[in-house]
């Protein structure tokens, strides 16, 4: 087995992030449940879009901020994601390569546009999101570059590329070279609304030992067991994966790994802005200290760090000097 030359590479979805501050009202006339995350036409994101304040436009998507925070922290990071030949595709890259993330996914001419989540902050800091999928689920087998996947010490995907075949496809691939060079396969449950109708490939592919670190909070894993009580939840689910990684938002996070389990609260926070990125921060930093060797509670502290510092502002990426505040 060689040794890696990437930190991490992840697989996701490739989405731009148009957020837009809005009251209560706003969510309510829209029927859009405050805090919520739901997927949308491209016709439908058209017409939210139309009916939005004045908005900012950035490179988003989980994994890809995930990557983001990685390089900004001074990890190696690689991402693979599918734009469209379109001027959000253009911000995509340009944003990716801008930040020290390796993109070289080819963008595709003539099918759908370059995904977006319209987001949407109210005063208290909440996001609401609004994600069209669009070109990102036309990610393909032939997409994948295996030499970049065997190249990287840890291989990263997210539960919101997962349900659509096509891009399920290619991850499961990706999953298959990693392990085959000796790789180490995290995974995110990326949020409870995905699992309802993916539960059962997120079940198969974890029982069948294609997942070595696994991300959830507690509601995506008692949703993924079936069971009303987080502790047997945990169990079951610490049983089939290497490390498992519980994240409870303000009350901290827990990580369980071979019979040891560390929990740490939050990180503190002068005051929350926007609430948008702090799980794909907290992976990065988890990922992130994890891939330089570090135990738990500092992995644990990578990650709450990061998230702590991402929801003092808007937008899922990071603005400060995270190298200098993780210090790996």
């Amino acid at each position: 087995m060689t040794s890696p030359k990437l930190d991490i590479l992840a697989i996701g979805d490739a989405i731009v992030d148009v957020i837009a501050s809005c009251d209560d009202a706003f969510l309510i006339e829209h029927n859009l449940p405050k805090g919520s995350m739901q997927l949308l036409t491209p016709a439908e994101a058209d017409t939210l879009y139309a009916a939005m304040s004045t908005a900012r436009e950035m490179s988003g998507g989980s994994a890809a901020n995930s990557m983001a925070g990685i390089a900004a922290m001074g990890g190696s990071a690689a991402f693979i994601g599918q734009v469209a030949e379109d001027q959000l595709g253009m911000i995509f890259e340009h944003d990716m390569h801008a930040l020290g993330v390796r993109f070289e996914t080819p963008s595709i001419e003539g099918g759908p546009p370059t995904g977006r989540c319209l987001i949407l902050v109210t005063p208290d800091g909440q996001r609401t999101m609004n994600t069209s999928p669009g070109a990102s689920h036309e990610l393909s087998v032939d997409a994948l570059d295996p030499v970049l996947i065997a190249s990287a010490q840890i291989l990263y995907l997210e539960g919101y590329l997962w349900g659509p075949e096509k891009p399920r496809r290619a991850m499961l691939k990706a999953v298959e070279i990693a392990h085959e060079s000796g790789r180490e396969v995290a995974f995110t449950l990326s949020e409870s609304v995905c699992i309802a109708s993916r539960k059962e490939g997120f079940a198969k592919m974890i029982d069948g030992g294609g997942v070595d670190l696994l991300f959830a909070n507690q509601d995506e894993a008692l949703q993924l067991t079936g069971r009303s009580d987080a502790e047997a939840a945990f169990n079951e689910l610490k049983a089939k994966v290497g490390t498992l990684v519980v994240t409870r938002g303000a009350a901290g996070a827990t990580a369980i790994r071979k019979g040891e389990t560390i929990s740490i609260p939050a990180a503190p926070v002068g005051q929350v802005v926007d609430t948008t990125g702090a799980g794909d921060l907290f992976a990065a930093g988890f990922l992130a200290a994890r891939a330089k060797g570090a135990g738990l509670e500092r992995c644990l502290w990578t990650g709450a760090i990061a998230a702590g510092e991402v929801i003092g502002h808007y937008g899922a990426r990071p603005i400060a000097d995270l190298k200098a505040l993780v210090q790996l």
